[in-house]
């Protein structure tokens, strides 16, 4: 389990302390929950927050998706860069930098997604979804992926169950009149560690369509 203090450290600074000697290498996966709720919509505009290293603005991006993917440090988003480059979707994908507790990027998005926001700094949560959900396109689908039973090398204890699905949405408190629950749950899966190691883990997963 890691226990990270980010002290007094702002985003940009904690998060480019961990990413500024990070191999470039990733995965070239995209997430589990991105594939499974993404793959059989028509393509258009995607916003990815929280990129990371870039796979899932990849893959959107391989199947004919237009992204914009945000994340804090600077070398996070140049290694995602250097992504999108070798998979040769550049063309599709821009990368932003933006602390997503001060600033949100511009636009109207077919798909939002954010998959794992999970930080020990100060996340303003329902403030930022919000913000997501206003710039989600109609008939648009307004992805989330929290943990809710964490892998042993996660940031936490991973012996306390977290909220679920339908616990997250009444979080974010949206009008119910503006949405269809695509899903609201739970899903289970195998996740790997940065070691190589392996455990089963769940997720709490709220999927939107926009009706209004």
């Amino acid at each position: 389990m890691r226990d990270l203090d980010p002290g007094s450290q702002t985003a940009t600074e904690f998060w480019e302390g961990i990413y500024h000697n990070a191999s470039s290498k990733t995965s070239g996966i995209p997430s589990v929950i991105l594939e499974k709720f993404a793959a059989e919509r028509e393509p258009g505009n995607a916003l990815d927050l929280g990129c990371a290293k870039g796979d899932d603005a990849v893959w959107l991006a391989k199947n004919g998706w237009t992204v914009v993917g945000v994340d804090v440090p600077p070398s996070v988003l140049r290694i995602a860069a250097e992504n999108a480059e070798r998979h040769g979707v550049s063309n599709q994908v821009r990368f932003e930098q933006h602390d997503l507790a001060e600033t949100f990027p511009d636009g109207q998005f077919d798909l939002i997604s954010a998959m794992f926001l999970e930080t020990p700094l100060q996340l303003p949560r329902a403030e930022l979804f919000h913000r997501a959900a206003k710039a989600v396109r109609l008939s648009g689908l307004l992805l989330i992926a929290t943990h809710q039973i964490l892998a042993p090398w996660a940031w936490g204890d991973p012996s306390v169950e977290r909220p679920d699905g339908p616990a997250r949405l009444t979080e974010l408190d949206l009008d119910d009149k503006n949405w269809r629950e695509v899903f609201v749950g739970s899903v289970e899966r195998e996740a790997r560690g940065p070691e190589g190691q392996t455990a089963q883990v769940k997720d709490a997963v709220i999927a939107l369509k926009k009706l209004a």
